[in-house]
């Protein structure tokens, strides 16, 4: 782990045009959240709450306004430079784990780090560490369709943290769960954020699960309100 990423969000707008009319999904948003801690974004479903996570994931671009990760700022990065950050700094959680289904929980968990070059072995010794982190010592052989959809997302949990990003982003981590097994998950995820000091930025529709964050975010009609 090399500490968390300070996260700066500047006047961060996006666009769509469908059907000939414009629609500002997000609208002139300013956000900072310093090295290490967490917020929750919440918002009413299709408020742009995934777009937001994307945008600050390096996984879509916006229309206008910067996005800064430890002062680097995102829109300056060549393609292969956002890449290897995405990798090395990091991590995510989805509401589909999207885990690939002929690979063991050991193998799912130790792909990323093996995609960054590193030998056999390191990534196993990894993948291991976080698998026990997150109480699957037991089922490092078993592969995703033998496992509950909480254990699924656990190994998600793992192969997002195996890397020692310093931003963790989740959205809607434990939709698919049930309330008590979402409960579980949701705390696990907390508990390895304080442990490992990671940056983390969770989008949920849960205001029990919301309030577990000392800070929170409310999306609505393009726009950021802190609460």
């Amino acid at each position: 782990m090399t500490g968390g990423v300070h996260v700066q969000v500047k006047n961060l707008s996006r666009v769509h045009v469908k059907a000939g009319a414009t629609i500002k999904v997000l609208d002139q948003v300013s956000f900072e959240l310093p090295a290490g801690d967490r917020v929750a974004v919440v918002g009413p479903s299709g408020c742009g709450k995934s777009t937001f996570l994307h945008i600050l994931g390096l996984l879509d671009a916006p229309t206008s306004g910067e996005v800064y990760l430890d002062d680097v700022a995102s829109h300056t990065l060549t393609n292969t430079s956002r890449a290897r950050l995405r990798n090395q700094r990091i991590g995510y959680v989805f509401q589909a784990h999207h885990l690939l289904p002929e690979h063991t929980a050991l193998g799912n968990v130790c792909m990323p780090v093996r995609l960054a070059g590193a030998p056999v072995a390191v990534a196993e010794s990894r993948a291991r560490t976080l698998l026990e982190a997150v109480g699957l010592k037991h089922r490092l052989t078993h592969r995703p369709g033998e496992l509950s959809g909480g254990e699924q997302q656990r190994v998600a949990i793992a192969r997002a943290l195996v890397m020692g990003p310093g931003l963790v982003l989740a959205d809607e981590p434990t939709g698919n769960l049930d309330p008590r097994t979402a409960s579980s998950v949701f705390e696990l995820l907390l508990d390895l954020n304080r442990a490992l000091g990671s940056t983390l930025v969770v989008v949920t529709h849960s205001s029990e699960l919301a309030d577990r964050f000392p800070r929170r975010i409310s999306l609505e009609q393009g726009k950021f309100k802190l609460t």
